[in-house]
């Protein structure tokens, strides 16, 4: 496969030996935590360290025994898609004493280690960095005692900290995404679409009960801590829900989190609130209460990635630390990993408590971070309409339309644009088909209440071609002018680029494209230039990750199998890549890192290997256009007679299934977040646009998530970003996680560290002017 570039730094440079790293996971569980001790183990094995298991969080430190193990490659196979973790987690009263601290660095002495992973929430990293700070006193107590030789002091004179935040709640401050958040969410949307077809059929309200402070939903009522209702919100909320009944809307669903307050600190519950609406309204009310199935269950995609990617970063960490280096946490800033002081972040997050105990609760939803200030104003902005007569009037016409091909996560999008859209005074027009449907006058104005319950449909209510404008430029113009639009917002994949690039190529000869006009990406590609992350993509990887879930599992139990998997994408190999190291393959064939027939050759050799000791499955994915002649079915052929006597091999093509179903959590609330945020941009290039009279190229712009922002880019200047013959970006961040993949897969190459975290202040980890919160 391609050679690395020799001018990166790589981690050879970092070496483990005779470094000894034990990873534990404590207090409540949460899906990926397996994925993170997986990619803990196998990191640390890699580059030459001892690991070891800590069983049963720190108690299982305290009692020692059999509770600390030695891990090897295998011992974490086949974890990667369990929910919970393996390694067991218990709350421990006596680690909170220092007789207890004291028996627990006793144990570790006795196997040499000084690095500790810790994957946990605020309280069970508290406790790891007290026992950091108490280690040179505990380790002169044991001398004392005649526990521990005295040289052990000094060979062990250190204890090294990095915490991974593993929690459903996401209340850690410092980190836009917890592990196990994403899963979690999967979990309440099942339950809540599943819910809202009952609710729409016999016209009931139903009070969800959730646990942490999830209210992803932009539903119809949410009520959590960081933001208590107003005095009178009990009158306020059953005029809504009356109003919503008299004007024929069936559904009503009321989200609570389990630690809802009023303003006075009094607790908000689920039956209080089904009283109040049987009491005022007699409606038919139900309550359901989620409980502990939001931690059950196998963990996303999104977590997987985000617990492997955090796992190597931690053992990263570890091998970089000094005597002097703090204990550090491993957050996610946007799209970027960065290390923050542990204790920071601890800090923060107490402060958050207590600013809502002191009810000071405006100043605990800033502390809580800018990525869940700007979710709780998209909620707030999109959930109720003002009154018309609280509604600026600005006089513009915005049309919204989606090009391309379908992305799980449009409709959100449209949804979003309409309603701020609206609630910024503009009238909205939805354009029918694309530019297809453009050029032929589908289009009609959309209200408010026509996109209610948009968010969890998949596909493009709207309808989607890939129709570029060029041909029916005229057409199109006119269109805009009898329709008098003033602003276009395109929700599409590589072909809204293209058509962007028409459109402005046009403006000399039409000055009805003298408009404002912005592009947000949504393609399961994930190939558009400018951008990160597209809506739809994190759809389509739950897919693929599901379907190799079961695949898999087909062979449990049967002769040893290795299968073929292609994959969507065209010739971006993100779906086959990204999907691989959420799936666990042992290989993933893309455009972008040309290979040949000897490449293949040693990843069936190395299959083989890995198959004569304890691996049963193997897992090949393939991207549909990686190489012309290297198709599936030769891959498949060559795996079949070069395995033959020590695993068969079965081949599967995922098709369309990947651009299908409901949209995930992460595209509802990525495609719903910066569909406003473009909007927002919208209004304010018309507001300079009609003051000034002109329109310049910044009035023509992509939306796009790059590293830790969100970045309005004008398209001319993505021309030379753009592999055109291909549809792909030239450079493409995704590429830095292969070699992540390969290691956890037990391949040698070469990782790039250049671009790992570093050890920031909490204070300074968020942008500020751009929103980097796109991760929930």
């Amino acid at each position: 496969m391609a050679q690395p570039d020799s001018k990166k730094i790589f981690f050879e440079n970092l070496s483990g030996a005779g470094k000894a790293i034990a990873v534990l996971t404590s207090g409540g569980d949460a899906q990926g935590m397996n994925a993170a001790v997986r990619a803990v183990v196998r990191m640390g094995l890699y580059v030459g360290a001892k690991v070891y298991f800590i069983h049963e969080g720190y108690q299982g430190m305290v009692d020692g025994g059999d509770n600390i193990k030695e891990a090897s490659w295998e011992s974490v196979s086949s974890m990667l898609q369990v929910g919970g973790t393996v390694i067991g987690s218990a709350r421990c009263k006596e680690f909170r004493t220092h007789e207890g601290r004291l028996k627990a660095a006793n144990n570790l002495v006795q196997y040499g280690i000084t690095n500790l992973c810790v994957i946990g929430g605020d309280g069970s990293l508290t406790g790891a960095n007290l026992f950091r700070e108490e280690w040179s006193g505990l380790l002169a107590e044991l001398v004392e005692q005649g526990l521990i030789e005295t040289d052990a002091i000094q060979k062990y004179s250190a204890l090294h900290i990095v915490g991974m935040v593993g929690s459903i709640d996401n209340d850690f401050c410092g980190t836009d995404m917890t592990i196990g958040t994403d899963s979690a969410l999967h979990r309440i949307i099942e339950v809540v679409d599943a819910i809202m077809t009952t609710a729409q059929s016999h016209q009931r309200t139903f009070v969800l009960e959730v646990m942490g402070r999830h209210y992803h939903y932009q539903l119809y009522w949410v009520l959590i801590p960081e933001m208590p209702p107003e005095d009178g919100w009990e009158d306020k909320m059953c005029q809504k829900l009356s109003a919503n009944r008299a004007g024929m809307k069936r559904l009503n669903i009321i989200i609570v989190a389990e630690g809802a307050i009023d303003r006075n600190n009094m607790p908000i519950t689920t039956d209080y609130i089904k009283n109040l609406v049987v009491k005022c309204l007699g409606f038919d009310t139900r309550v359901t209460i989620l409980g502990h199935v939001q931690r059950g269950g196998t963990p996303s995609a999104f977590d997987r990635i985000l617990a492997s990617r955090m796992g190597v970063e931690a053992v990263l960490a570890l091998l970089e630390t000094t005597a002097n280096t703090p204990a550090c946490v491993v957050s996610l800033c946007g799209n970027q990993s960065v290390r923050l002081p542990l204790m920071e972040c601890v800090q923060m997050t107490q402060e958050v408590q207590k600013a809502m105990d002191e009810k000071r609760f405006e100043e605990a939803v800033k502390l809580r971070g800018r990525s869940f200030e700007n979710n709780l104003k998209t909620y707030k902005l999109l959930a109720h309409r003002k009154p018309e007569s609280e509604l600026p009037t600005s006089n513009f016409n915005v049309a919204v339309l989606n090009v391309g091909a379908p992305a799980a996560g449009m409709n959100a999008a449209v949804r979003s644009a309409v309603r701020v859209g609206i609630s910024e005074g503009h009238k909205m027009f939805a354009v029918s088909d694309g530019f297809e449907g453009f050029y032929k006058g589908q289009i009609k104005e959309i209200k408010w209440a026509d996109v209610g319950g948009w968010t969890g449909q998949g596909g493009s209510l709207l309808g989607t071609k890939r129709t570029l404008p060029a041909k029916h430029v005229d057409k199109i113009a006119e269109q805009m002018r009898k329709h008098n639009i003033n602003a276009l917002l395109i929700v599409g994949g590589f072909e809204a680029l293209l058509s962007l690039l028409e459109l402005l190529t046009a403006r000399g000869k039409y000055d009805e494209f003298c408009v404002p006009m912005v592009m947000v990406p949504a393609t399961v590609s994930n190939n558009v230039p400018g951008s990160d992350l597209s809506i739809g993509a994190d759809t389509a990887l739950n897919a693929i990750t599901t379907t190799c879930d079961r695949i898999k599992q087909s062979a449990s139990g049967t002769k040893r199998r290795v299968f073929i998997i292609e994959t969507m994408g065209g010739y971006c190999g993100y779906l086959a890549s990204v999907g691989g190291l959420a799936a666990g393959a042992d290989a993933a064939y893309i455009y972008e890192e040309p290979f040949d027939i000897r490449d293949l050759q040693a990843n069936v050799e190395h299959l083989t290997e890995k198959m004569k000791t304890s691996i049963q499955r193997g897992l090949v994915l393939r991207n549909e256009n990686c190489n012309e002649n290297y198709t599936t079915d030769f891959i498949y052929q060559l795996y079949s007679e070069e395995g033959k006597g020590v695993f068969d091999s079965r081949k599967n093509v995922l098709g369309h299934m990947q651009q299908g179903g409901a949209p995930s959590p992460f595209d509802r609330n990525f495609g719903t977040k910066i569909s406003a945020k473009a909007m927002q941009w919208v209004t304010k290039k018309l507001v300079e646009t009609f003051r000034q009279g002109k329109v310049n190229v910044d009035s023509c712009c992509l939306l796009g998530m790059r590293r830790r922002a969100l970045v309005f880019q004008p398209v001319v200047q993505l021309k030379d970003e753009t592999d055109f013959v291909h549809r792909i970006p030239k450079e493409q961040w995704w590429l830095k996680l292969r070699p992540l993949m390969k290691i956890l897969a037990k391949y040698k190459t070469s990782y790039d560290v250049s671009d790992s975290g570093q050890l920031e202040h909490v204070v300074r980890n968020r942008p500020k002017e751009s929103d980097a919160s796109v991760a929930m």
